[in-house]
């Protein structure tokens, strides 16, 4: 049914509390219980979220949808959701995937969406930093410093709808993190709204006054407070952007090579691998997806390049040279234009997928070089097994989307029937690629965040200890837990997840480096 014809339940909120935010927030107008405005702010983009919604469940339908207009207007939402007994979940492009907007339903929530803090608050042209308020779209963002002759370089994919509030909340990672970076590297200093005052984290570029406390709002997905602007490091508008493409006969050699240019240089702003599979069906080049991409053979690179024309040309020369030696093929261009091209095009696709009973979903993680082999099949083999016994064989695809001096990520893509309980179906197959990452190595989400969707395994990643002392700050920054409960930190009752702590990496210091198995990177 069309969005307008869903019928949804009254808000629970009396006159009194629906009166007081519309006093703290300017007015009726920044306070929607609608059921239209309700229904978009509920839940996330994951293939979950959006079959539950199609279903027509509105479980995690919040109360209301609050419009701040300024930090003392978040904070005032905040006194008064204490005040009335209510949740709050801090809501910017509604992109996660992982859970992290739906909460843990023991009382009423509202959506607090930072749509209106949409300025460019500040450009220092000396320092090369700029004030962003959290809830400026990307695009938007990008504009805005763009006229001023400089950009973020942060394009991650969902560059389209997401916000600067949640790029830092969710510690996001973009397609030219290789080259700028990503967002947690960006980030200076930010204003955060909290249940118990304003919180102001960062002063200079680096500090050595105690811990980073930049660093507990970074990823914290609005559990500890609310970010309302952030000061970033911005990078003059490069005069050239040229992009590449690069076939290598096997994921190993192709990954062999990433490492290369990662460990040794020179490092290209965009570099990315696609696996035998996803090269196949064309997933690198996503306006040809369905068919054989021209170059399905092997594994397809995309390698770009970003700066002034001098250094773009002088980078480019020095990376062909180590990528011809590491067995690559140059295949021009057309390949890397075709992937810019449609870089943000891959999530809306999903729709035509789920008219057609397929399910689609993605999931990403990140580990060292010598443990990036063991994770690669370790995921793909739990994805596998777990589908085909369902009698859904799925199709499996991976892609190398960020690159270290020290690891990389892995982002799978997954294909398969939905069978006839879409979500039932899926829950086994990732609870299995969950444990294939910490059982290998690798990190329960490298940009996605936790969620609630990963909140259990990230527990046994940060370990017991580990997670009550990110029980102490949130009892400090939010002793009433109205912030998105039940994200990020499981509750103090829950039980001790099955299992242990991630075992350390075959290469810990007390082992020395390893070595790779051969013919692997």
């Amino acid at each position: 049914p069309a969005l307008e014809d869903v019928e949804a339940p009254p808000t629970p909120l009396g006159p009194e509390a629906l009166d007081a935010f519309a006093d703290a927030l300017g007015g009726e107008a920044h306070v929607l219980t609608d059921a239209a405005s309700r229904i978009r702010h509920t839940r996330g983009k994951s293939t979950p979220d959006l079959l539950r919604i199609r279903a027509g469940d509105l479980a995690d339908l919040p109360a209301a949808v609050l419009l701040p207009g300024s930090h003392d207007e978040v904070a005032a939402a905040l006194r008064l959701c204490a005040r009335h007994g209510l949740s709050a979940v801090p809501f910017g492009g509604g992109t996660s995937v992982v859970g992290g907007l739906a909460p843990e339903r023991t009382r009423p929530f509202v959506a607090l969406d930072l749509r209106r803090l949409d300025a460019l608050l500040a450009v220092d042209e000396v320092s090369r930093t700029a004030v962003l308020q959290a809830g400026l779209r990307g695009p938007r963002a990008e504009a805005l410093l763009n006229e001023r002759g400089f950009t973020l370089g942060h394009f991650p994919q969902s560059f389209e709808w997401a916000t600067v509030g949640g790029f830092a909340a969710a510690r996001s990672s973009g397609q030219a993190s290789a080259g700028y970076g990503r967002f947690d590297e960006m980030v200076l200093a930010l204003d955060v709204a909290t249940p118990e005052g304003a919180w102001q984290a960062g002063r200079a570029p680096r500090s050595a006054a105690g811990p980073d406390l930049r660093q507990l709002v970074l990823g914290s997905e609005g559990a500890f407070g609310v970010v309302t602007s952030v000061t970033v490091r911005i990078r003059p508008l490069p005069e050239r952007r040229v992009y590449e493409g690069w076939r290598f006969a096997t994921f190993d050699a192709g990954a062999a090579a990433l490492r290369r240019l990662a460990q040794d240089g020179p490092r290209p702003t965009v570099l990315r691998l696609s696996d035998e599979t996803e090269t196949f069906v064309g997933l690198a080049h996503p306006d040809r997806i369905g068919g054989p991409a021209p170059e399905a053979a092997g594994c397809m690179a995309v390698v770009g390049y970003e700066g002034t024309a001098e250094d773009t040309a002088e980078r480019r020369s020095r990376a062909r040279r180590a990528l011809l030696a590491a067995g690559g093929e140059y295949a021009g261009e057309e390949p890397g234009e075709h992937w810019a091209r449609g870089r943000y095009d891959a999530p809306y696709l999903r729709d035509g997928l789920l008219d057609a009973g397929a399910f689609a979903e993605t999931l990403e993680t990140a580990a060292f070089w010598s443990d990036i082999p063991a994770l690669y099949e370790g995921v793909r083999g739990a994805l596998t097994d777990t589908l085909a016994k369902a009698g859904t064989a799925p199709l499996v695809m991976c892609h190398i989307s960020h690159v270290y001096e020290n690891g990389a990520s892995l982002y799978f893509t997954v294909v398969s029937a939905q069978g006839e309980d879409p979500v039932a179906h899926w829950e086994p197959a990732k609870h299995a690629a969950n444990e294939a990452i910490l059982a290998a190595g690798g990190t329960i989400s490298h940009h996605h965040g936790v969620g609630t969707d990963h909140r259990d395994w990230y527990a046994r990643e940060a370990g017991p200890l580990g997670i009550r002392a990110l029980r102490a700050v949130k009892a400090a920054l939010d002793p009433a837990g109205i912030l998105n409960p039940g994200v990020l930190i499981p509750p103090a009752d829950a039980p001790e997840p099955a299992g242990t702590r991630a075992p350390a990496p075959a290469h810990s210091a007390s082992q020395g480096p390893a070595e790779p198995p051969a013919g692997r990177p």
